[in-house]
């Protein structure tokens, strides 16, 4: 089944209990590897990319079990080093296995990732901080060899806060002798996740937000870790709600981690209520959101561009998004316009004229997050939409057709 067949005009209403956080989850099942001892992560989402890093732990020689949403990893059967292109080419996220292979054991063979075509996302970053803390690295076209004969102790200033880089070197630094202090580090909450499992492991991580210091050497133990719940999946059913007009709560969230999104929702017209560990959305009139500008974390994540997008396509006025983190995240525009939603993008800028209706069209999803903007924008569309591509959606969102099928949505997969 790869086809969602979507008739809009249907406001959601009802209560979404949130996965764990697609992106707080694959660095997670990485550091088991550098661990070397059984760890169980809790609530880690049913997606085809914790599929692959599982198959990619279980080719490293781990133990691996999954029952529900729970991932037991042992890592101590660990015995090889080196990860095949197919099982590189499934995700993104399979680069964050290069620090912890060379942690764990020295060496590491493997390719370039794969993943959403979001335009260059080159791991220089990754490459130079290694490096600097002892590796040598090489490479070939797209094979990636890397050795060591003990990496060691450095400061590693980022020249940008790249979140795979600081997992990547955060991970490498378990295995170092002395301390790696990573400056200018990424400060999304799925990192701050990440740090946390590894303390509860016995790291020794200190510091907090841009400057970390890390100890290598110290021993590590297994720790049973419950995964961060997913911003990103709050903030698209958020734009879902907000688009079809709709009132929806979520559970198993956390406000203090979407500011941007909500404040932004708020500027739409949407009413945001938070009370006993929820967060409710009720909208019934949207109006363009103002200037939206994608940053790192605090800011506007680039991640919730797409589908805050496809809402302010019905609001009210004019809208101006400017993407500041990919060159190619704008791929989402030509289905939406399929739609009748008026947008022109140039370079890093969309600007959307919100109308008064969409209409049902064709679609094929070519990465995740602007494959949910076209789910929101059928879904808020009058008529019947179909949308193929859908195995991009399955990477990062769980039970996404009957989640919004017990919010009211007429949307089906053949």
């Amino acid at each position: 089944m790869d086809i969602f067949c979507i008739r809009g005009g249907t406001p959601l209403h009802g209560r979404i209990a949130l996965h764990g956080a697609k992106n707080a989850a694959l660095p997670l099942l990485a550091a088991t590897l550098a661990t070397g001892a059984r760890c169980e992560l809790l609530d880690c989402p049913d997606i085809s990319d914790v599929t692959a890093a599982c198959a990619i732990l279980r080719h490293l020689g781990c133990a691996v079990e999954q029952h529900g949403g729970i991932v037991a990893v042992d890592a101590g059967s660990a015995c090889r080093s080196d990860i095949p292109a197919e099982l590189m080419r499934k995700m993104r996220a399979a680069v964050l296995f290069l620090g912890p292979l060379l942690a764990r054991f020295g060496t590491a063979e493997l390719s370039l990732p794969g993943g959403c075509v979001l335009g260059a996302r080159p791991i220089d970053l990754h490459l130079r901080g290694l490096r600097r803390m002892g590796a040598e690295i090489t490479l070939d076209g797209e094979h990636i060899s890397a050795r060591t004969d003990g990496l060691h102790g450095c400061t590693v200033a980022l020249p940008l806060p790249s979140v795979g880089a600081t997992e990547n070197l955060i991970l490498a630094a378990l295995g170092c002798r002395g301390t790696l202090t990573l400056c200018n580090a990424a400060r999304e909450p799925e990192i701050g996740d990440l740090i946390a499992f590894l303390r509860a492991c016995g790291a020794d991580i200190r510091g907090e937000g841009s400057l970390l210091r890390i100890r290598g050497g110290v021993p590590l133990t297994g720790a049973c870790h419950t995964v961060l719940p997913d911003r990103m999946e709050a903030a698209t059913y958020l734009a879902a709600a907000a688009a079809t007009r709709g009132d929806v709560t979520l559970t198993n969230v956390r406000p203090e981690h979407l500011t941007a999104v909500l404040a932004a929702l708020e500027r739409a017209g949407c009413t945001l209520t938070q009370q006993n560990g929820s967060l409710r959305l009720q909208c019934s009139r949207l109006r363009a959101a103002g200037p939206i500008r994608t940053a790192p974390y605090d800011g506007f994540p680039t991640d919730a561009q797409a589908p805050l997008m496809a809402a302010m396509a019905v609001a009210e006025g004019v809208t101006v998004f400017e993407e500041n983190l990919f060159e190619n995240r704008f791929r989402h525009v030509p289905a939406l316009r399929a739609l009748g939603a008026h947008i022109h993008a140039a370079r890093r800028y969309a600007v959307v004229t919100g109308v008064r209706e969409l209409h049902g069209a064709s679609m094929t999803a070519t990465d995740l997050r602007g494959g949910a903007a076209m789910v929101i924008g059928a879904l808020c569309a009058r008529g019947e939409s179909e949308l193929a591509g859908t195995a991009h959606l399955k990477r990062g969102y769980a039970e996404l057709v009957p989640t919004l099928r017990a919010c009211g949505a007429d949307i089906t997969e053949r």
